[in-house]
């Protein structure tokens, strides 16, 4: 039995990208939820310098740190590797995990176009080896929770679902480590990143979409990095719109702004024929039935709640419940975690999106 299959061994798991600053989504998340699972054991890192690797490993007990991936990738001690850098260099390093036959855990969006996606589901097929793209907000106790609800019928037959998320994550200021989401040629906009990563834990609970009309725009011409207060030209869009009808019937209607200066928020609400559900910021749920109620909290049970929160942050809390499930993936053979080819669909769509804008069209989607 390999130990990608059994149950009494660890998954030693490599994270390129571990830097320890405070914008590195490995350090925020990957790391925090790793170290609360017995399932995984974190055996090295990598960054672009040897001080901060170093310091990487120090803070979660790492035994082996690099300044490079590939001795990492290479390593007798990974298992897994786990990309965790800008969206550009996803390629690269998920294409020498193949090389070395190893499993790869790669951070969404996969690659920086479609036809890169693409190339990488195709390249992972030939390799054989598994995948898994992290796409972790389905996985957050409050959304299995809204699925379940759903599926028990809360609402009755869903009509209409309404997704509105407001951040200023790239907008006319930002950090340092995000102004590379300015160009859209690096894959990391409004459209590929924080409407996948909603529409993916929706879609989850309510089904695919059927047809759409979409207007994906630029409305921001230049960003200034907080750090250093240089203006750089802005090619990404930052609002996406979306019109379209679900497989069901239901009418779903999305807006994302991905430039929010004051008051942003993130909610998701769905109407049916019997009550009413909403996702709130925070992944919780509050829901009425009948006609005429204001909408309550709606406690996640404890049965959902399986891993101690532990003081970690909501990123990593939620990536804690992905990397339980693909540990049980492993375990049991099964393929509940999304793979690399989940990733070229979800991707398919977002394409579709972008052309229905381009063109003015409504356009149907057959995944």
């Amino acid at each position: 039995m390999s130990k990608a299959n059994d149950p009494k061994k660890k998954i030693r798991v490599g994270i390129i990208g571990a830097s320890p600053s405070q914008h590195g989504w490995a350090m925020r998340a990957h790391l925090p939820a790793l170290a609360a699972l017995p399932a995984y054991e974190v055996t090295a890192v990598s960054t672009t310098r040897q001080a901060s690797a170093d310091e990487a490993a120090r803070r979660f007990g790492v035994r082996h740190a690099f300044d490079r991936p590939g001795p990492l990738i290479e390593h007798p001690e990974v298992d897994l590797v786990v990309v965790s850098v800008r969206t550009p260099l996803h390629a690269g390093l998920v294409r020498a995990a193949f090389a070395a036959k190893k499993p790869v855990l790669c951070e969404w969006p996969l690659g920086a176009s479609l036809s890169e996606t693409a190339d990488l589901a195709r390249g992972a097929e030939s390799a054989g080896v598994r995948t898994a793209v992290g796409l972790q907000r389905r996985f957050a106790p409050g959304v299995r929770y809204l699925r379940d609800l759903l599926d028990q019928g809360y609402v009755g037959e869903v009509r209409s679902v309404t997704i509105d998320v407001a951040m200023p994550m790239l907008g006319a200021q930002v950090p340092k480590a995000y102004a590379y989401g300015a160009d859209a040629g690096n894959g990391a906009t409004t459209l590929t990143i924080i409407a996948a990563h909603y529409l993916d834990a929706v879609l989850c609970a309510v089904g695919d979409l059927r047809s759409l009309s979409a207007v994906v725009a630029r409305r921001i011409e230049a960003t200034t990095i907080i750090e250093t207060g240089e203006v750089v030209p802005v090619t990404a869009p930052d609002q996406v719109a979306i019109a379209g009808t679900l497989a069901s019937g239901a009418v779903l209607s999305a807006h994302f702004d991905g430039g929010k200066r004051n008051g942003g928020g993130r909610s998701v609400t769905l109407s049916g024929t019997e009550g009413d559900l909403r996702l709130s910021e925070d992944l919780t749920v509050s829901g009425a039935r009948g006609n005429g109620q204001p909408l309550e909290p709606l406690p996640t049970p404890e049965r959902y709640l399986t891993i101690p929160r532990s003081g970690m942050p909501d990123e990593a809390y939620q990536m804690a419940y992905f990397y339980a499930a693909l540990a049980k993936d492993w375990a049991e053979g099964t393929e509940v975690v999304p793979t690399f080819r989940e990733a070229l669909r979800l991707y398919r769509l977002l394409d579709t999106i972008s052309e229905s804008s381009a063109t003015g069209q409504r356009l149907d989607w057959r995944g």
